[in-house]
């Protein structure tokens, strides 16, 4: 979903590099993937084609975050009030 993001720290020798791969457009979504020593995040569409990739040495990754954008459920979208168990409270 738009919004989502993910974000990357990397051990750059002396010191620590953040990255940040971010869903810019409506419908794409982040994606991530560790596979042979390499982590790859990627942004993709709805069709599942792939926008563009980030891809790190997994042994030099130092923390990979997750910040995904609140999801609002229809009903609350429309500003209807949720049921409730018992409709007299």
């Amino acid at each position: 979903m738009k919004g989502d993001r993910v974000e990357i720290v990397v051990d750059a020798g002396d010191t620590t590099r953040a990255y940040e791969v971010v869903a810019s457009r409506a419908g794409r979504r982040v994606e991530t993937a560790v596979r042979r020593g390499v982590v790859e995040v990627s942004e993709v569409t709805r069709s599942g084609s792939v926008v563009r990739t980030a891809r790190f040495m997994a042994n030099r990754v130092l923390a990979l975050v997750e910040h995904p954008v609140p999801r609002v459920e229809a009903s609350e979208a429309a500003g209807e009030r949720p049921l409730r168990d018992d409709p007299r409270s």
